[in-house]
């Protein structure tokens, strides 16, 4: 008999980003346990497809074009959620852009507002939005920001993506305490290196692979599958008196 609380029958979950790569693999899990999703992404064929899959497992979909970094298309496309599932009982802020390498004398602020429009701004109107629905509707959820190692190690060379999550690692940490008199946590997820769309140059180059891989005690990179069991956790009444922390995911990569 499967642990009661990690039963997600009757929660309505967001994820953003939620056609690819870790959004998918959290979205899957959500579906398999019961939960109603809605993944938000750019692209419609690839939400059309992630919508199509998690659609098999028998619960509400709600698929919705959404650019994060746009205030006005966050609070739209949330109300449109809320019209399609009804509620939302957790929120998943994972959409996210990669940093382009470059030396921090030399980065010019075009590729720092590129990056922190999604990464930052649209994780805040993201959260906010959740937070307020939330709020209002009473009865708790639970906020979950993806957030990277960048947080915690130096990035060099990518000091706009790492200025971003660690920025989301705060937030959380600020939502924690604040939002707990409504019954709402709030917790940030730091992955190491996962092999998704975005990480895919980097994980494909033989001499990246080289030298990073022997680093990984897990010997290989993570998959978006490997935050599936987290997102369910982190969904369930489960995870009720955990809030405020940033769980790692990396393989062991930040031990060795």
């Amino acid at each position: 008999m499967a642990y009661a609380p990690f039963d997600l029958a009757g929660k309505v979950a967001l994820v953003t980003g939620g056609n690819s790569g870790i959004g998918l693999g959290i979205a899957e899990a959500l579906a398999q346990a019961g939960a109603d999703v809605a993944i938000w992404g750019t692209n419609a064929a690839k939400n059309a497809q992630a919508a199509a899959a998690l659609t098999a497992h028998g619960v509400r979909v709600h698929a919705a074009l959404c650019d994060v970094g746009d205030e006005a298309a966050v609070d739209a496309a949330f109300e449109a959620t809320l019209a399609a599932l009804g509620r939302v009982d957790a929120c998943f802020a994972n959409a996210g852009t990669y940093g382009r390498k470059v030396k921090f004398t030399e980065l010019d602020s075009a590729e720092w507002h590129r990056v922190t429009r999604v990464n930052l701004d649209g994780a805040f109107y993201t959260l906010r939005a959740a937070a307020r629905h939330m709020a209002e509707r009473g009865g708790g959820g639970s906020l979950v920001g993806t957030a990277s190692l960048a947080a915690i190690e130096g990035a060099a060379r990518n000091t706009q993506y790492a200025a971003t999550k660690g920025a989301m690692v705060a937030m959380i940490r600020a939502l924690a305490v604040e939002m707990a008199r409504h019954g709402i946590r709030a917790n940030a997820v730091l992955p190491g290196w996962i092999e998704t769309p975005m990480t895919a140059r980097s994980v494909g180059d033989e001499k990246f692979a080289a030298a990073v891989l022997p680093r990984i005690p897990a010997r290989r990179w993570g998959k978006g599958a490997d935050f599936g069991g987290l997102a369910v956790y982190l969904a369930s009444d489960a995870s009720a008196y955990h809030t405020g922390d940033g769980l790692v995911v990396d393989g062991g990569y930040s031990l060795f």
